[in-house]
C-alpha cells in the first residue's frame, strides 16, 4: 500500500509539471498571462484528460467536416469549472476569451460549433456513458492502490426543469384471509423487499432495478424541516479528502437506503476501505449485513424509530464526525461545479451533466493538498 509520503510526492510531481513547465510554456504560446481560473482549468483538464477517451475525427475529403468531439468535451469540462448555467453562455465565453478557446482546442472563433452541435455531442457522450468510464479510470490511477479509511455515503437533491413523471397506481391486492390456513391450503408468500432482493443480486442487477425517471422528492434538513423538489437525486460515495469514488443518479423519490448495497459493492471493487459512514436513513439490517460480508465496519447513525437503537459511544461519535466530508463535497458541487444549473432533460443527460462536475471536483481536490 502506498504511504502518505508517496502520495504527496506524486501530487508534488504533478504540481511541479504545472508550475515549472506547463504554465510558462502556455503563457509564451498564448502571449498573455493565465488567470487563476484558467490555471485551475488547465490543472483539471490535464488530470481528467477526457479527450483521450474519444477518437479524433476521421479525415474527410467530401461533405461538411465533423466538429472535433475531443475539443467539445474539454469545453463542457470548462463549463463545469466556470459553473456556467447554459451552453449559450459557454459559447459566448469561448468567443470573448481567446485563451480559454485555445485551451479547449478551438483555434479560431469560426471553429466554435453552434449550440445545436454542442447538444448533439452531449447526447452522444450521454449514450456512451463516457464520463463513467473516465471516472473509473481516474479512481484506478490515483486512488485504487490506496487504503481509504472512511467512505462517507450521502445523497443530494438536483433540481430539474422537467415535468415530473406521474406515479403508477398501486395494484390492489386481495384481502388476506383471517385465521390459520386450512389443511392443504396454500397462501401467497410475502414478496421480498428491494433490500432483501439486493442481498442476492450483483451490483449491476440491483442498479438496473432502481427508478431513473424525473419525479418529486423530499428530504429533511438537520432541523427536521421537509424540503421538496422536482428532479433527481445524486448518490455519492466520498473518500477522505472529499474525493468522489462512486456516483449513482436516481429518481428524486427513491429512498437513500435503496442504493446503499449496490454502491457498497461497487466501491469495494474500486478501493479498499475500512469504515462505512452513513446517516440514520441507511440504518437497515441488510445494509449492516453487507458491510460484514465486505469485512468493513459500518458506522450508521441509529434511527430513533428503532426500539433497539443505541447511541454512539464517545470514540465512535468522533469517527462518525468524519462524515462531514460528504456534506462539504455536496456543497462544493452545488456552489462551484454546476449542480445548480441542470438544464437538460432525461436521465442519461442529467447524469452526464452531474458527472462533468464530479470529474472537475475530483481533479481539483486531488491537488488541493499541494496548493494549500
Amino acid at each position: 500500500m502506498p504511504t502518505k509520503n508517496r502520495i504527496t510526492t506524486i501530487l508534488a510531481e504533478f504540481w511541479n509539471q504545472f508550475q515549472v513547465t506547463l504554465f510558462p510554456h502556455l503563457t509564451e504560446c498564448l502571449q498573455e498571462p493565465l488567470t487563476e481560473k484558467l490555471k485551475q482549468f488547465v490543472r483539471i483538464a490535464e488530470i481528467v484528460r477526457v479527450e483521450e477517451y474519444l477518437q479524433s475525427p476521421a479525415w474527410q475529403h467530401m461533405g461538411r467536416k465533423e466538429v472535433n468531439r475531443q475539443w467539445m468535451a474539454r469545453a463542457f469540462l470548462a463549463k463545469a469549472v466556470y459553473d456556467l448555467p447554459t451552453t449559450d453562455l459557454l459559447i459566448e465565453m469561448l468567443k470573448l476569451q481567446p485563451t480559454l478557446r485555445r485551451l479547449c482546442g478551438f483555434a479560431r472563433n469560426a471553429d466554435i460549433p453552434s449550440a445545436s452541435t454542442f447538444s448533439r455531442a452531449f447526447s452522444e457522450f450521454a449514450q456512451m456513458g463516457l464520463l463513467d468510464t473516465v471516472h473509473a479510470a481516474l479512481i484506478k490511477e490515483h486512488v485504487g492502490d490506496q487504503t481509504v479509511m472512511h467512505v462517507s455515503r450521502d445523497s443530494t437533491e438536483v433540481d430539474a426543469r422537467e415535468k415530473p413523471a406521474s406515479k403508477e397506481k398501486p395494484v390492489e391486492q386481495p384481502a388476506k384471509k383471517r385465521g390459520r390456513p386450512k389443511r392443504g391450503e396454500e397462501r401467497p408468500q410475502k414478496e421480498p423487499t428491494r433490500l432483501q432482493r439486493q442481498l442476492k443480486q450483483t451490483e449491476a442487477e440491483a442498479l438496473c432495478e432502481l427508478p431513473r425517471v424525473c419525479d418529486k422528492g423530499c428530504k429533511r434538513d438537520s432541523k427536521g424541516n421537509p424540503h421538496y423538489w422536482v428532479g433527481w437525486k445524486c448518490h455519492i460515495d466520498w473518500a477522505d479528502g472529499t474525493i468522489p469514488l462512486n456516483v449513482v443518479t436516481t429518481s428524486a423519490s427513491l429512498h437513500d437506503s435503496q442504493v446503499a448495497i449496490p454502491m457498497m459493492r461497487r466501491t469495494a471493487k474500486r478501493v479498499t476501505s475500512m469504515y462505512q459512514l452513513m446517516d440514520s436513513a441507511y440504518d437497515a439490517g441488510p445494509i449492516h449485513l453487507v458491510c460484514q460480508e465486505l469485512d468493513q465496519v459500518a458506522i450508521i447513525d441509529p434511527n430513533p424509530r428503532r426500539k433497539e437503537s443505541v447511541p454512539f459511544d464517545a470514540a465512535t461519535a468522533v469517527r462518525f464526525h468524519e462524515r462531514t466530508t460528504a456534506e462539504r463535497g455536496n456543497s462544493r458541487l452545488k456552489d462551484g461545479f454546476g449542480f445548480r444549473h441542470l438544464r437538460v432533460r432525461g436521465h442519461p443527460k442529467a447524469h452526464l451533466h452531474l458527472m462533468f462536475g464530479i470529474l472537475a471536483l475530483f481533479a481539483d481536490q486531488l491537488l488541493k493538498p499541494i496548493l494549500s
